[in-house]
């Protein structure tokens, strides 16, 4: 969790006005009670009304309350479709994430706007998107954000397997099929893979840094020389 949603969580935990401890907080929050602390000073001294101290507990006064996001009403249908969509086509955590978003715009917008989130009537179907695929893109995401390489057990489109250790760079989702863009160490190239064709992921144990000629922007660029060749440019 980031610290900004962290502080936002604590802020949302206080506004009961009951007396709620370091302890409870670190608990639903998954981090330390000295990192509790910290934010909390860090809060008050910003002038969040927070009461109470180490030991005893924290109650928010009465009369806080966050600044109303202020939303257009095309903005709203905008974050609303992509929130269901991220549900209905995303990873298991994405669609997770998608729905505690969608809470938490609920819970800061005016009371005049609030009631657009249910009356937005555009959906999408829950059924497109496997459990097996929706863990496989949550995995995929996590090594493209820490740098792991993945071992990768594929199968091509003439139904071979084949093993590949692979750099995760990027996903990419066409409607009905993701792809991960990545730096295969097998063939010492750009590949991209279908993760409908993935049948194993397993992490290989080791990090990769950034090196050029190996990075999503040379990715791009490789796609966009291909495209203006084909185009008949250059």
């Amino acid at each position: 969790m980031r610290r900004a949603d962290r502080l936002f969580q604590i802020v949302q935990h206080l506004r009961g006005g009951r007396l709620v401890t370091a302890r409870i907080l670190s608990e639903r929050l998954e981090v330390s009670e000295r990192t509790i602390y910290r934010d909390i000073a860090d809060l008050q001294s910003t002038g969040v009304p927070i009461d109470g101290e180490a030991g005893v507990g924290y109650l928010m006064r009465e009369g806080f309350e966050l600044p109303p996001l202020m939303f257009t009403r095309d903005e709203i249908v905008a974050l609303v479709t992509g929130a269901r969509m991220v549900r209905a086509f995303g990873g298991a955590a994405m669609a997770r994430a998608a729905e505690e978003a969608l809470i938490k715009i609920g819970t800061v917008l005016p009371d005049s706007e609030r009631d657009r989130i249910s009356r937005t009537e555009i959906h999408t179907p829950d059924w497109v998107i496997s459990d097996v695929e929706r863990e496989t893109i949550d995995t995929l995401e996590r090594a493209v954000e820490s740098r792991r390489v993945l071992a990768l057990d594929y199968q091509d489109e003439m139904g071979r397997m084949t093993k590949r250790d692979v750099r995760p760079l990027g996903l990419w989702f066409w409607g009905k099929v993701w792809t991960l863009a990545a730096w295969c160490e097998l063939r010492g190239d750009f590949r991209t893979f279908r993760i409908d064709r993935i049948a194993v992921i397993r992490d290989a144990d080791r990090a990769f840094k950034p090196e050029r000629g190996k990075q999503l922007a040379d990715f791009y660029r490789r796609m966009e020389l291909r495209e203006e060749r084909g185009n008949g440019h250059g």
